[in-house]
């Protein structure tokens, strides 16, 4: 089946290299730019992509519509700093040859503070990202998007062999500051749903969250780089349900 690669960028010129190279074999890649002023999207011409500038739409939205702007019904969605692994890459290939499901999910590994993490939050960290546009599409959420499905009852959800490679190269500030990005969105999404947060949420929810992920899926072997990753994580809970009682304060005065 022919195969189209899409992404959103906006500024990431220096990730966009080896995130093309490493899926030379698709039939065409798209890659929607909302505004970079870094060269972007020169990079990514060059590098064979056809560009497509749309204004933000928030992460679900601006990931649907780069999935429309395909001209193959089978798409692979990625982000600018993340590559395809060799044996990912085979293995992909392999299924489009004959898919068994119009759906296929792949283990994420990340990199974080210079360490491949194989446990706790940092792998496999399932990501679905292989589908046929005709039976799935992004949610519309602001952030934490997830791909939405439909499938005949008893199609199995097709698990892909090797890792896709996340490697962000963001300092430790840098990643803060995204993830305090994120909790804002999240907490805007739940309160905008109507959903409401007290004290079981703020304190329960990250200290389950690190006996899940420090302890049940042994995140304690990645080592310091991996207690601060899910310590990071744990926070992000907190902060997340801290912002929805500020914005539940804010309306209720």
């Amino acid at each position: 089946m022919p195969l189209s690669v899409v992404l959103i960028t906006q500024n990431a010129a220096a990730l966009l290299p080896e995130c093309l190279a490493s899926v030379a074999f698709a039939d065409e890649v798209v890659v929607v730019d909302s505004g970079s002023s870094d060269g972007t999207a020169e990079v990514a011409t060059r590098y064979g992509a056809r560009v497509v500038t749309k204004e933000w739409l928030g992460f679900g939205r601006q990931k649907q519509f780069a999935v429309e702007q395909a001209a193959h019904d089978w798409v692979l969605c990625l982000d600018a700093d993340e590559r395809v692994s060799p044996e990912l890459a085979a293995s992909l290939v392999r299924a489009l040859q004959a898919p068994a499901t119009p759906v296929y999910r792949m283990a994420r590994c990340n990199r974080f503070l210079g360490r491949w993490l194989r446990h706790g939050e940092g792998y496999p960290d399932w990501s679905l990202r292989l589908f046929d546009r005709r039976h799935a599409r992004w949610s519309d959420d602001e952030v934490h998007e997830k791909v939405l499905y439909a499938v005949a009852p008893g199609t199995p959800l097709g698990t892909l062999a090797g890792d896709l490679l996340h490697e962000s190269g963001e300092d430790l500030g840098r990643y803060l500051e995204k993830q305090n990005r994120y909790t804002a969105l999240a907490a805007q999404e739940l309160h905008r749903r109507g959903e409401r947060a007290g004290l079981p949420e703020i304190t329960l929810s990250p200290l389950l969250r690190f006996f899940k992920f420090y302890f049940l899926r042994l995140g304690f072997l990645d080592g310091m780089p991996g207690l601060v990753h899910i310590s990071i994580g744990c926070m992000n809970s907190f902060m997340k349900y801290a912002k929805l009682i500020e914005l539940q304060r804010m309306q209720d005065q």
